[in-house]
C-alpha cells in the first residue's frame, strides 16, 4: 500500500513538473542575446555584505523582504554564501540559507546550497556578475538561462540614477526589466 501511494505521489509530481516546465523555462531574458560579464571582477573587493535592491521573481525568495547576501572567503578558492531574508515583510521572521560558491571563469561563479549534493555537477547554479561599479557599491547579477537576476548594493537603498544604470545592464544582457520587483529593505 505504501509503495502504491509513493508511486502515485511520484507520478503526480512528475506530471506537475512536466506541465510547469515550459512556463519556468522561458525565464526573464532573451537567451539569443549574448551575455557579458565583469571579466576583471576582483573577488576580494566583492566579498562582504550586499543588500538586494531588486530581483526577478523566483520561488526560493517568494515573500522575502530585507534580503541580504554575505560573502566570505573559504579555503580552496571557495566562497561562503549566507543569504538572509525576512519572511512576509521587513519585520518578519529571519530565514537564512548557507551555501558555497566557486569560480567558474572570469566574472562567473557557481553556487550550491545543498551540501550533501556538492559532488554532483548539476547541483551548482550559475551566478554571473554582469557588472559592478568602480567602487564595488552596486552589482548586477544574472544567469545564462535568465531565470534569475538581481541588483545588489552595499547599502539598503540606491539612487534613481544607480538603479537605472543597473537596469540598463540587465537590458543589454537581454533581460525584460519590466518583470523586476523592488525588494523592501526598511
Amino acid at each position: 500500500m505504501i509503495a502504491v501511494a509513493f508511486r502515485s505521489t511520484l507520478a503526480a509530481t512528475l506530471v506537475a513538473l512536466t506541465l510547469a516546465a515550459p512556463v519556468q523555462a522561458a525565464g526573464y531574458r532573451d537567451t539569443d542575446v549574448a551575455m557579458t560579464v565583469q571579466e576583471d571582477l576582483d573577488l576580494s573587493r566583492y566579498l562582504g555584505t550586499w543588500y538586494e535592491i531588486a530581483r526577478f521573481p523566483n520561488r526560493f525568495e517568494q515573500g522575502c523582504a530585507a534580503v541580504t547576501a554575505e560573502y566570505s572567503p573559504l579555503p580552496k578558492d571557495r566562497i561562503k554564501v549566507v543569504n538572509s531574508c525576512r519572511k512576509g515583510g521587513v519585520t518578519g521572521p529571519l530565514e537564512t540559507a548557507e551555501g558555497v560558491a566557486r569560480v567558474a571563469g572570469p566574472g562567473k561563479l557557481e553556487v550550491n546550497f545543498v551540501s550533501w549534493l556538492r559532488l554532483l555537477p548539476f547541483t551548482w547554479g550559475d551566478y554571473w556578475v554582469l557588472d559592478v561599479d568602480a567602487d564595488y557599491q552596486v552589482a548586477v547579477i544574472g544567469t545564462p538561462k535568465g531565470k534569475q537576476g538581481w541588483i545588489l548594493a552595499r547599502t539598503p537603498n540606491i539612487s534613481a540614477t544607480e538603479l537605472e544604470a543597473a537596469k540598463a545592464v540587465l537590458r543589454k544582457n537581454g533581460y525584460d526589466t519590466g518583470a523586476l520587483e523592488m525588494v523592501p529593505q526598511n
